[in-house]
């Protein structure tokens, strides 16, 4: 064990790697198994030290309240908007996520999908399994290179992007509030219309929660424009999903590459029904590497907590 006196809630379901090596070290509650929790709060609760948790689970702050000696949260994935931020600092808890080890393979997801919509990829797919491919010509795609991918938040992810669609000989802008990078060379907007409108593809890449919310709206997409396209592979509250689908059967926008929904897991019927939208379900960090760093990571700053008082990814709150 790590620590026989530290007790864990995991709120769901976890990568099975991660709750072999949490069944096998702490004493493992699972939230998801216990029916009252209130009854189950009389007898366990002043035990809970850690809740493990994920960007798709979070963490309910009236949970949370019948905890009285959590410590930390430790959260699988890098997103963490599903969280209550100001709660855990104004009780102290501390927090992490699992940053860098899914760079790469979001980074893939969103190049991914801008090949599918550029070349239609799964339209063409479609075409040749309904048998259409001996009675027509499957109409043409767009290039990639030689187009601008305007990135709407250039963080690690964002970067990774950068780097991967660079090497397609894509020119890379991107929008970032705060101002340019001072070590960035890439073209830097403060107007986030004004990147969509210089964009062939606008790549949303951002954390979610209520200052992104619906940052991607009708006048973005107008902006935009009816050749280019919307990639969004960062949380399906800050696209104006609404204002989405009207923008697409107004043909404001050529077309869409979605890996993330505002309800997940329901999708809109009228995406589901266009030929230039790619859907797919929330799969960015989606291969058995990463999810298997991730998991490794989440135990890593579970052992470092009990064993050390520190975090090794601590998300600054």
């Amino acid at each position: 064990m790590i620590d026989s006196k530290g007790d864990v809630l995991v709120w769901g379901p976890m990568h099975a790697s991660l709750m072999q090596a949490l069944e096998a070290n702490v004493n493992v509650h699972k939230r998801w198994e216990i029916a009252d929790f209130d009854s189950w709060a009389v007898s366990h609760a002043e035990a809970i030290r850690v809740v493990v948790t994920s960007g798709v689970y979070g963490a309910d702050n009236a949970t949370l309240d019948k905890l009285p000696n959590l410590e930390a949260i430790t959260s699988f994935g890098v997103g963490y908007d599903a969280v209550d931020s100001a709660y855990l600092a104004g009780r102290g808890i501390q927090l992490s996520n699992t940053p860098d080890v899914l760079n790469n393979s979001v980074a893939e997801t969103a190049l991914a999908l801008m090949l599918c919509v550029s070349r239609r990829i799964s339209e063409a797919e479609r075409f040749v399994r309904a048998g259409k491919w001996q009675q027509a010509k499957f109409p043409l795609g767009n290039d990639l290179h030689g187009k601008t991918c305007g990135i709407v938040g250039l963080g690690k992810i964002g970067k990774t992007i950068a780097k991967l669609v660079s090497a397609f000989d894509m020119h890379v802008a991107y929008f970032r509030p705060s101002g340019p990078y001072a070590d960035v060379s890439y073209t830097h907007y403060a107007d986030l219309q004004e990147l969509a409108a210089a964009a062939d593809y606008l790549v949303v890449i951002v954390p979610g929660g209520a200052d992104t919310r619906h940052l991607i709206n009708r006048d973005v997409m107008r902006a935009l424009g009816p050749s280019s396209f919307l990639i969004n592979v960062a949380r399906g509250t800050v696209v104006d999903e609404a204002a989405l689908v009207a923008a697409l059967l107004e043909s404001e926008i050529g077309g869409a590459g979605l890996d993330v929904f505002d309800d997940e897991p329901n999708v809109p019927a009228e995406l589901i029904a266009m030929d230039n939208v790619v859907l797919l379900p929330h799969i960015g960090s989606g291969t058995h590497e990463t999810r298997q760093a991730m998991a490794d990571l989440v135990y890593a700053n579970l052992a470092a907590w009990f064993e050390h008082g520190k975090l090794v990814t601590p998300v600054d709150l």
